[in-house]
């Protein structure tokens, strides 16, 4: 099984949480998120959150962790520590991008925490797919047309080949002073990425804007 966390932003949409999230997945809303579960049908098996946003939105036969306002980590972020405490090999975050960027950055950053806890974190959205990619070799499937953009995190510069990409690289190093990265596209039905040294962030727009 995998485990869906629902997020709070204020771009969430309902139906699309819907179509994502499948019967056998454990699903944790973090604080706001119950809202958008409810407005998609979806009873979670927690729920997580200060509830300083939305207090009274609760699942009353559904288990509930109670946070303090004042904490260190985000309610996402407890989400995904109960989340590998359970040992999921997947953690997809759902409805944690748009609204405030500070959060939305915070998002991005814990997937890097869910790699070095090892899992695999994926950030969804009607309009994105984001994943962090250490040192290997990853192949892209039927993302043939789809927009993507790489840039290193966490480190200065991130040593990359694509193949099946309009912008073809051979362990090109990627610095994070520069936007290099930004707008390539997959051109073909299998897409490969290989990351050498570094650790990077892709951006997969799923919807052109």
């Amino acid at each position: 099984m995998r485990c869906v966390i629902i997020s709070g932003s204020p771009d969430t949409n309902s139906d699309f949480l819907s179509e994502v999230i499948k019967p056998d997945d454990y699903v944790i809303c973090a604080d706001r998120g119950c809202d958008f579960a409810k407005q998609a049908g979806i009873t979670p098996n927690l729920v997580v959150g200060d509830f300083d946003s939305e207090p009274n939105v609760l699942f009353p036969n559904t288990k509930t962790v109670r946070l303090i306002p004042e904490k260190d980590d985000t309610d996402t972020m407890h989400s995904v520590g109960l989340a590998l405490e359970k040992n999921f090999d997947t953690i997809v975050i759902l409805g944690a991008l748009g609204g405030r960027f500070d959060h939305s950055f915070a998002n991005v950053a814990v997937l890097s925490y869910i790699h070095e806890h090892g899992s695999k974190g994926v950030l969804l959205s009607e309009k994105e797919k984001i994943e962090f990619l250490p040192v290997g070799h990853y192949e892209y499937k039927n993302f043939k047309g789809k927009t993507f953009s790489l840039f290193p995190f966490g480190c200065p510069s991130v040593c990359v080949s694509y193949s099946g990409t309009k912008y073809p690289l051979e362990k090109y190093c990627v610095s994070s002073s520069v936007t290099l990265g930004v707008s390539n596209i997959f051109t073909s039905d299998m897409a490969t990425i290989d990351i050498y040294d570094g650790n990077a962030i892709l951006i997969i727009n799923l919807k052109e804007c």
